[in-house]
């Protein structure tokens, strides 16, 4: 199990930035009326893990922070994805063991 853990923190920090910059990259592009990122493309890297990255764009960059599908959808997709990693470490039959 201990051999998991670096390539799982490295694959949610590179989906969590990838989530972070599309943010920062639409949000520059809305600025300048240039041809957006679509909306389904902002949560692929949330639905793949990256949703805290995500919030924290939205958040900083003030991005897509009027659209209810964006205040709601991504609080409600890191519960969930919270929800799911509890469920698996505390209710499955295997021993995981960090140390």
């Amino acid at each position: 199990m201990k051999k998991l853990l670096l390539p799982v923190g490295i694959y949610l920090l590179v989906v969590n930035l990838w989530g972070f910059i599309q943010m920062f990259i639409d949000k520059k592009k809305a600025e300048r009326n240039y041809w957006r990122i679509s909306e389904f493309s902002l949560f692929i890297p949330a639905f793949l893990g990256g949703t805290p990255g995500c919030i924290l764009g939205m958040r900083l960059f003030h991005h897509k922070t009027q659209k209810l599908k964006f205040v709601i959808g991504m609080p409600l997709i890191l519960v969930i994805q919270v929800a799911a990693v509890l469920a698996v470490l505390f209710l499955s039959p295997y021993n995981f063991s960090f140390m």
